[in-house]
């Protein structure tokens, strides 16, 4: 069985940067996912709004939760009822499908 909560194992795996074309590709499948940055601090970015404190909580929590089980930790700006995610692959320095994927499973929360 294949869950998206499995914990990913990088080793041996090799992430590699997506091209322009595959991140333009990749956001047009995301609902108000977006670039932040640029060269080597590109990232993809998408908000959060929520109605109060508790409810912007247990989304931060989610989101670290699912981040630990993919090993993939996104920049988190968190306020009383907003929260940004910015996920980005530093070691290659730009977007990666690992980005991606993050990204989908996050606004798997809310569907």
């Amino acid at each position: 069985m294949t869950s998206m909560l499995k914990k990913k194992d990088w080793t041996g795996q090799q992430r590699l940067a997506l091209t322009a074309t595959q991140v333009v590709a990749a956001l047009a499948k995301l609902d108000g996912w977006r670039l932040h940055g640029e060269a080597a601090h590109v990232a993809i970015e998408k908000a959060f709004e929520f109605d109060n404190y508790d409810e912007t909580m247990a989304f931060v929590n989610s989101v670290a939760f699912v981040a630990k089980r993919q090993d993939h930790h996104p920049e988190m700006l968190v306020t009383y009822s907003r929260c940004v995610l910015r996920f980005n692959t530093h070691d290659v320095g730009g977007i990666s499908m690992t980005d991606i994927e993050c990204a989908a499973q996050v606004d798997a929360l809310l569907a």
